[in-house]
């Protein structure tokens, strides 16, 4: 999954949002100087990101995209998924889109002296042009694609990959609704197996 689902998926708590955000941008197990929230919140990611590329469903959504994307098309999907998080959003929050993404990025820029030198260098960028509020777009998901094709010098053509969106929008809506309901089902579970395992330890 991307950001917003990423964020979302990490409930009400500050540090675990933190983790999981970051949690990219961090190689390893190189996190042991973190506090035990936001340790929770990177292995939250890694086990969403697990989940993710192994769905039967988002397995179904890769196969719809051209094949000329290749290894992008998790990548590609992901930022898809995210579009309809964000486009549905009043079906998975009581707050307003808006009024989330302004106090993620609140916290993040409260948080700054904890935050690797990556997510540093993104966040300007993030704020800026609004991502996660522009996900709901498909002209902010096209920017979205058009940037990430050129941190990869077009080795994917990834910023074809609007066309897909548009031409297929239905069949990958249907797909993300089914597979979000179960990710967040897992979430909420992994979340809480994993606050038992630090309280064992």
């Amino acid at each position: 999954m991307n950001f917003l689902a990423h964020i979302y998926l990490s409930g009400n708590n500050d540090l675990v949002t933190i983790g999981n955000f970051i949690a990219d941008h961090i190689k390893g197990n190189q996190f042991s100087h973190f506090n035990s929230e936001i340790k929770l919140g990177i292995k939250l990611h890694r086990e969403i990101d697990t989940f993710t590329d192994t769905h039967e469903i988002t397995r179904i959504s890769k196969r719809r995209l051209h094949k000329r994307y290749g290894l992008f098309a998790g990548i590609i999907i992901d930022i898809f998924y995210d579009h309809y998080l964000a486009k549905n959003w009043s079906d998975y929050s009581a707050m307003p889109l808006g009024i989330y993404v302004n106090s993620v990025y609140q916290l993040l820029t409260q948080q700054k002296q904890i935050l690797p030198e990556k997510t540093l260098q993104m966040m300007p960028f993030m704020i800026q042009y609004n991502w996660l509020y522009n996900y709901q777009y498909k002209e902010g998901i096209k920017s979205v694609l058009n940037g990430m094709n050129r941190r990869t010098n077009n080795k994917g053509q990834i910023d074809l990959a609007i066309e897909d969106l548009y031409q297929l929008d239905e069949d990958f809506e249907k797909d993300f609704q089914l597979f979000f309901e179960d990710l967040r089902i897992f979430s909420h579970q992994k979340i809480k197996q994993l606050q038992q395992q630090n309280i064992q330890t």
